[in-house]
C-alpha cells in the first residue's frame, strides 16, 4: 500500500496563489519521479473543469484524466501552507495534498487522510505546527490515537444455538483480536454478568483492559432467555474517553423510542449507521439501494464532486455506506467524507436517503452512476 513518507511533506511553505501552490506541489512531485514536467499544465487544466477544493482548510490538486500518462508512478506530496491559499470562492487552503495517479492505489492513504481531517480542531493544528513527523501523525493518525469509529468487522450477526456466555465470549474476541483490549479485559467480560437495557438489548463493560475505544456487537439468530429476560444482542464496550457515547447516546434515543427492533433486523453495515448518526429520524421516508462504482479510478476528486453536487440539489438525508470499505457511513453532501470512502471500481456503495425528496435523489443518483459521473466509466 502506498505510504506517506516524511520526505513527502514539505511544512511551513508560501505560495502568492492558488497557480503558485500547485507549481510547487508539481515541481515536487517531478523531483520524487512520479511525474514529468508537463504535469503541471494537466493539473491546472483540472482545476479549471472542477475545484479540488475537499473543505476544512484542504484541496487535492491532481491532472485530468487524459493525462495520465504523464504519471511515472504514483505518489503524493503534502506542502502546508499556515498563511493558507485563497483557493476561490471564499475558500482557503492550508494543506495542499498534489497527486499523481497511475493507478488506484493512492486511495487507501487519501482516505486516511482525508478521514482523519473531518475534525476542525486537527485543521487547526496542521496550520500550526512546523515540523514534517507531526504533520505526517496527525495526517493519518498514529496507533496510540483515542479517536474511535465502529467498525462492522467488530460486528458479528446471526449466531445459532447460543447463551449469553457465547456472546460475551465473541465480543470479548473480537475486541482482542483488533487490539482494543487485553487479556484482563477478557477475564472481567466472562465474569461479571451483562446488564439487560431492554427490548432484547444487552451491555457489557470492563473497568480493566481497556487499550483503546473500540464496541464490538453479537446477535443472535433467534432471541432467548437468561434467567427470564430477553435476550436478542449483546454490546460490549472498551471505552478510554468520551468518544464511544455518541454510540451509547444514539443507542439510548432507539431505547426511548422503543426502536430497537431496528438493530435486530438490519445488517452489519445498518447497525453502523443506526448507531453512529444522531439525526436519524424513524418518521421520515428512507429509501436505501446499492450501487456499483464503475469509474476505472474509483470514486475520486472529480466523480465525487459530480455526485455530492447531485445530492446536495434534494431535500432529503443522504448517507453513504462502502460495502467493500470499513464500512463506515459517510456524509452524502461532503466531497471529503465521498472521498473518504476510498471507493475503487468495483465497489458497492450503499444509498441510504431520508427525507422528502429520497425518491427523486435516488432516481437521480442511479442516472448519474449509470452514465459514469463526468467521465467514461471505462477510462
Amino acid at each position: 500500500m502506498l505510504q506517506l513518507a516524511l520526505n513527502a511533506i514539505t511544512p511551513g511553505a508560501w505560495a502568492s496563489d492558488k497557480k503558485d501552490a500547485i507549481r510547487q506541489v508539481s515541481i515536487a512531485l517531478a523531483a520524487a519521479g512520479n511525474v514529468n514536467g508537463d504535469y503541471l499544465e494537466a493539473m491546472l487544466e483540472r482545476e479549471k473543469q472542477t475545484s479540488t477544493y475537499l473543505g476544512n482548510g484542504i484541496a487535492i490538486p491532481h491532472g485530468t484524466i487524459n493525462s495520465r500518462h504523464l504519471v511515472l508512478k504514483t505518489g503524493i506530496q503534502v506542502f502546508q501552507f499556515p498563511d493558507g491559499v485563497d483557493w476561490g470562492e471564499q475558500q482557503i487552503a492550508y494543506i495542499v495534498i498534489g497527486i499523481a495517479a497511475k493507478s488506484d492505489e493512492h486511495l487507501e492513504l487519501l482516505r486516511q487522510i482525508t478521514h482523519a481531517l473531518h475534525d476542525e480542531s486537527l485543521t487547526k493544528k496542521l496550520k500550526n505546527t512546523h515540523s514534517a513527523k507531526t504533520l505526517r501523525s496527525i495526517l493519518i493518525g498514529d496507533q496510540n490515537s483515542t479517536s474511535f469509529s465502529l467498525d462492522v468487522s467488530l460486528i458479528t450477526t446471526d449466531i445459532e444455538n447460543c447463551n449469553l456466555i457465547t456472546l460475551q465470549a465473541v465480543n470479548a474476541g473480537l475486541l482482542k483480536k483488533a487490539g482494543l483490549v487485553d487479556s484482563s479485559f477478557l477475564s472481567q467480560i466472562l465474569s461479571d454478568p451483562p446488564l439487560n437495557l431492554g427490548q432484547g438489548i444487552w451491555l457489557n463493560e470492563s473497568s480493566q483492559g481497556n487499550l483503546i475505544n473500540g464496541i464490538a456487537i453479537s446477535r443472535a439468530t433467534r432471541p432467548f432467555n437468561a434467567e427470564g429476560e430477553k435476550v436478542s444482542l449483546l454490546i460490549t464496550v472498551s471505552i478510554i474517553d468520551e468518544k464511544p457515547l455518541v454510540v451509547l447516546n444514539c443507542l439510548s434515543r432507539l431505547l426511548i423510542n422503543n426502536e430497537c427492533d431496528q438493530l435486530l433486523h438490519g445488517d452489519a453495515y445498518y447497525i453502523v449507521e443506526l448507531l453512529t448518526n444522531e439525526t436519524l429520524d424513524s418518521k421520515e421516508l428512507v429509501i436505501t439501494k446499492e450501487f456499483t462504482i464503475n469509474n476505472q479510478h474509483g470514486l475520486h476528486a472529480r466523480p465525487g464532486a459530480v455526485l455530492v453536487n447531485l445530492i446536495k440539489g434534494f431535500n432529503c438525508k443522504v448517507s453513504v455506506i462502502n460495502l467493500d470499505g470499513n464500512g463506515q457511513p459517510a456524509n452524502g453532501r461532503s466531497l471529503m467524507k465521498m472521498v473518504a470512502l476510498g471507493a475503487k471500481k468495483g465497489h458497492r456503495l450503499r444509498f441510504i436517503a431520508r427525507g422528502q425528496e429520497a425518491q427523486k435523489m435516488m432516481l437521480a443518483v442511479t442516472e448519474a452512476i449509470a452514465g459514469g459521473l463526468g467521465e467514461n466509466k471505462n477510462e
